[in-house]
């Protein structure tokens, strides 16, 4: 049965495939050839070992026959000889062949796998560097920077309307937070649906990454993490400092805090990774933060719970077989522009 290019998945299967079947017909034909051969060997033997009965029948007259007889009998061992070993020959080099190409596929699949961990890990890369962006332009904004120094009724809720506007065309945040520098919030984007005015949150990992900012071009974010504020929502959180005037290298007055909507942002980006539905059935696309927990999966299991035990043996990327067979493929982030990354990483784990 002949095996089509466009009806496997990917090319490296493609490829095996076509081997295996190659192959296998090899095999087959060389087993019928064989067999035919050794059968015609038989055949001659049979007939030599007649023809030699014939000749002791005929005493002296059929000595001269008797010689041919024998010389027949011999051919007919060398051939069966010959055959047998071509026989062995070949298997042992179509086995080789097979061995050689599926090794081939296998890095192929292997090098394919670590491209899309880095096709992921890229993607959001890009998506957080402007994030680091959006955090330091909007901390310049002047009722921002008008509500940290005064945030009386009515400039707070400028400053919130100003917010709002912001979140309105910026679908992929959750809220956005005026902070004073104590760690309250004076004023966000969307009062109707976080009551967040007034809560500290001078314990929070981002705020407190936030405090040792230098200037208004440096920003702070945390761990994806579930915000119990924004009704348990996952948020990856980048905070930049607001200044005097705006100005990067003015006296802080406040922090803004931007939460970003981690979740259906990062499923897209794993759910999206170029993989042939079949594969598709037994690969899990994930990305995994500096310590290896799951921040993203295809799958949607393990989100902020498990730690993946990934071996990376301290490289930034490369592949491996687990011990339950599976290849397990990934990249380190490389950053984008002058986001350097957080150490994340995207992993694919793919079975057989």
């Amino acid at each position: 049965m002949s095996t089509k290019l466009n009806e496997i998945d990917h090319p490296a299967d493609s490829l095996s495939m076509l081997v295996e079947t190659s192959t296998q017909q090899l095999k087959s034909l060389t087993h019928r050839s064989v067999g035919s051969i050794k059968s015609i060997t038989r055949r001659m033997n049979l007939l030599a070992l007649n023809a030699l009965i014939e000749a002791a029948h005929a005493g002296e007259r059929g000595a001269g026959f008797s010689v041919v007889a024998n010389e027949v009998r011999s051919v007919a061992g060398e051939i069966e000889g010959l055959v047998s070993g071509l026989g062995s020959a070949l298997g042992d080099g179509v086995d080789s062949l097979t061995q050689a190409v599926e090794h081939l596929a296998s890095e192929s699949r292997s090098a394919r796998c670590i491209d899309l961990a880095l096709n992921a890990v890229e993607i959001i890369d890009r998506n957080l560097y402007e994030r680091t962006c959006d955090v330091r332009w909007w901390a310049t904004d002047a009722a921002v920077v008008a509500c940290a120094v005064s945030p009386t009724e009515a400039v707070r809720n400028h400053a919130s309307h100003r917010l709002g506007v912001i979140l309105s065309a910026y679908t992929v945040y959750l809220d956005l937070w005026l902070c004073s520098l104590d760690g309250k919030v004076i004023a966000n984007g969307r009062p109707d649906r976080f009551n967040v005015v007034g809560q500290d949150v001078s314990q929070e990992p981002w705020f407190a990454r936030a405090k040792p900012l230098a200037s208004g071009d440096e920003f702070a974010v945390a761990n994806v993490a579930r915000v119990a504020a924004l009704n348990g929502a996952q948020s990856a959180t980048y905070v930049a400092s607001v200044r005097e005037g705006g100005e990067a290298n003015g006296k802080p007055i406040g922090f803004l805090a931007i939460h970003f909507d981690w979740e259906p942002q990062a499923r897209t980006i794993v759910e999206g990774v170029r993989l042939a539905p079949a594969e598709r059935a037994h690969s899990r696309v994930m990305l995994l933060d500096a310590e290896n927990r799951v921040i993203a999966c295809s799958k949607g299991n393990g989100l902020l719970t498990e730690r993946y035990p990934l071996r990376t043996d301290g490289r930034s990327q490369g592949s491996y077989i687990d011990a339950a067979g599976r290849l397990v493929a990934f990249h380190e982030t490389p950053g984008y522009e002058t986001y350097r990354g957080l150490g994340w990483r995207g992993v694919i784990e793919q079975s057989a």
